[in-house]
């Protein structure tokens, strides 16, 4: 059982605060907590157990499994996955007792994947379609289409927009720092350049 608020499905377990901003067709699961001022978009996931934290933006479509901590700082683009457990820091230099507590924004861009027991620290921008895999720590910005692995996190290459690897390291090189690939998945065509990018 649950609630319909504008189009807007709240189980009758959740705890939304009514000055929270929630889009419609969004769904709200078991035990999820929204607090005052955080802002969700339309069509979101919001799944057991997740917690978004007052300030909190996130965009349209975004799918956050349970037991996800949004904290203050933390801003969510849209088509953006949060896999279950992952984990937000906001403040590089915690103590139960700060008075001084400083508040780092995490920026994470559209498309993004983050993946089950993953931990983002505060202070970083991870770039459109970027895929952060199963329990790797992200210290430092991550590249549009970047795959991180490990601990602490390192791009061990590139995924598509459909999240399939792209074989880019086994080309050969077309320029100076130039190579192109296409999916073998979907063949969306890239182009490396320092980066990579869709060739359109």
């Amino acid at each position: 059982m649950g609630s319909e608020r504008d189009g807007v499905f709240i189980h009758e377990t959740a705890e939304v605060s009514p000055e929270a901003v929630i889009g419609s067709g969004t769904k709200i699961w078991h035990q999820a907590q929204v607090m005052k001022g955080a802002s969700i978009g339309e069509n979101c996931k919001i799944g057991k157990g997740v917690y978004i934290d007052t300030g909190v933006k996130i965009g349209n479509d975004v799918k956050i499994q349970n037991y996800v901590s949004v904290y203050r700082g933390v801003t969510v683009e849209d088509e953006v996955l949060l896999g279950p457990h992952m984990t937000f820091t906001n403040d590089l230099y915690p103590r139960a007792n700060n008075s001084d507590f400083v508040i780092y924004e995490t920026l994470i861009k559209k498309g993004t994947a983050i993946g089950a027991n993953a931990t983002i620290v505060c202070g970083t921008t991870l770039n459109e379609y970027c895929m952060i895999a199963a329990g790797a720590v992200v210290l430092s910005d991550v590249p549009a289409f970047a795959l991180v692995v490990g601990n602490p996190g390192r791009v061990t290459g590139y995924v598509c927009k459909c999240g399939t690897k792209l074989e880019i390291e086994k080309l050969p090189r077309q320029g100076v720092n130039s190579r192109k690939t296409v999916c073998p998945k979907c063949a969306m065509a890239y182009e490396f350049q320092l980066g990579l990018i869709p060739v359109l």
